[in-house]
């Protein structure tokens, strides 16, 4: 699995020069914006699939767009290359995948930048921090996909602007061939054993997952949601004893031997052990006992978007029991997994591959989640430099 640090950036920074310039290319104005009933109801308005006629009539109105364009979603990343050509075949509607290395930030950047033309995104894929700023910014149509009931209050927006999708926890993945004993804990992780090993994926200013990582530190050394700081401790300890390498954690530096220790999340780390496995590596994952932090990334449908119904029906085959197991098997944990496995409809041996925890995940709010960016802005350099 390519793992691409900008998709992991969920955490703000603005964009280069180029990437701003290329994103505010021209391009024509829609066709089919608006598209609608012979009894006047519009898809770009519609709140829900009954608002527009029901499935057959958002089906229809899709397939005869055509297109749907999506922005940063790479291929590689939670079973989405198999979700895309799920979609395409099932309604023969063609998906634009633009820059699959993108961040979120570059997403909201391409909706503003684009408005009014045809190769503006028609949904989005947010960090959980973008889809609340999208929001604020007035950025996103509210739609109620059909589970939308299902998923858990406290992951998605009340008015339905943004809901979460999938997610994972904080995990630790380990070389078994490289590492003599692998760690199952942070504190395990201090032993020096593992002197010049540890490494997480990104710098936790601009990675999600680092930042994730630094916060499972945190709840695993006496923090909390609201008290990052003994996350910046913990890591400034292992800087200082040794075990921490500055070398960000991809595929080819676990494969290169350079980072055998590596803090990511455990769908991605579970990924790695497929891949790994054909080239030799036994790579282990494990959800730290003592730090479970989870994270979700959220859906969202564009206000403007050029493909409306294409929009608004790609985010009902993604809530679909179909969707949500594809998420599964690429070792996501979907946001319909508890409501699907009280209903029978979960794919149980997907379900059991996936890295054991313990309890329910629970999340930082956002004022929460602001007060630790500025914290770790503050003081990731210090921690680990030296």
């Amino acid at each position: 699995m390519k793992l691409s640090l900008p998709r992991n950036a969920v955490l703000g920074g603005s964009l280069a020069v180029v990437a701003a310039l290329a994103l505010s290319a021209c391009g024509a104005a829609p066709d089919n914006a608006s598209t609608t009933t012979k009894d006047g109801k519009s898809a770009a308005t519609a709140a829900s699939a009954a608002d527009f006629g029901g499935m057959d009539a958002l089906v229809k109105a899709a397939k005869k767009e055509g297109s749907l364009h999506i922005i940063a979603v790479p291929r590689d990343w939670a079973n989405y290359g198999a979700i895309i050509d799920a979609f395409q075949k099932k309604y023969g509607i063609k998906i634009q995948d633009e820059s699959p290395d993108g961040s979120s930030q570059d997403e909201i950047n391409a909706v503003t930048s684009r408005k009014g033309q045809d190769r503006a995104p028609d949904v989005l894929d947010l960090g959980s921090s973008f889809a609340l700023s999208a929001a604020q910014q007035g950025l996103l149509a509210p739609y109620k996909v059909s589970s939308f009931g299902d998923i858990p209050a406290g992951q998605k927006d009340p008015q339905a602007r943004w809901y979460n999708d999938y997610g994972g926890y904080i995990s630790i993945g380990c070389d078994a061939k490289r590492v003599k004993e692998c760690p199952t804990t942070f504190k395990d992780l201090l032993k020096p054993q593992y002197k010049g090993q540890v490494a997480l994926n990104g710098n936790p200013t601009k990675s999600g997952s680092a930042f994730g990582g630094v916060y499972a530190a945190a709840l695993a050394n006496g923090g909390s949601f609201g008290d990052i700081q003994p996350g910046l401790d913990f890591f400034a300890k292992l800087k200082k004893n040794g075990n921490y390498t500055p070398v960000e954690s991809t595929p080819a530096t676990v494969e290169k031997g350079e980072t055998p220790i590596s803090i990511d999340w455990d769908y991605l780390n579970a990924g790695y052990a497929d891949e790994f496995r054909s080239k030799g590596l036994d790579w282990k994952v494990v959800v730290p006992s003592d730090g479970q932090y989870a994270q979700y990334y959220s859906q969202a449908i564009t206000k403007d978007a050029p493909h409306p119904a294409a929009a608004r029906l790609w985010q009902e085959f993604l809530y679909s029991t179909e969707g949500q197991n594809l998420w599964l098997k690429g070792y996501a944990r979907p946001a319909l997994m508890t409501s699907m496995e009280s209903a029978g409809t979960l794919d149980k041996t997907a379900a059991a591959k996936l890295p054991q925890v313990t309890g329910s995940a629970s999340f930082p709010t956002e004022a929460e989640q602001s007060k630790a960016k500025t914290v770790i802005a503050q003081g990731w350099g210090k921690a680990v430099s030296g």
